[in-house]
């Protein structure tokens, strides 16, 4: 039975991996959903945190921070629970790679 269960872990993590792979434009489409608070391509205005050019660490730090419920947040606890590691991770170097 753990090996079936090893089998199909492997299986789903590497098809996660493989539609990442497929989908050139995944970090961007997902960094999109950030655009509401934080603005088109990261640049806010408002008084929300600019997330473009912030390094890749910080934004996985304060996202995770936000899931665990260490950082409070209004929505961002939320919101934060809906994204994978990989996807922080996707969505982070996105806005690092940003100016």
């Amino acid at each position: 039975m753990k090996l079936a269960t090893a089998c199909a872990v492997l299986l789903i993590v590497g098809a996660t991996a493989t539609a990442q792979a497929q989908d050139p434009n995944l970090a961007r489409n997902l960094a999109a959903t950030c655009a509401n608070c934080h603005g088109t391509d990261g640049q806010a205005v408002g008084g929300m945190e600019t997330l473009a050019g912030m390094p890749a660490e910080r934004i996985v730090k304060k996202v995770t921070d936000y899931r665990s419920g260490e950082l409070p947040a209004t929505i961002m606890h939320q919101i934060a629970k809906g994204y994978t590691d990989e996807q922080i991770r996707l969505i982070a170097d996105y806005f690092a790679a940003r100016k």
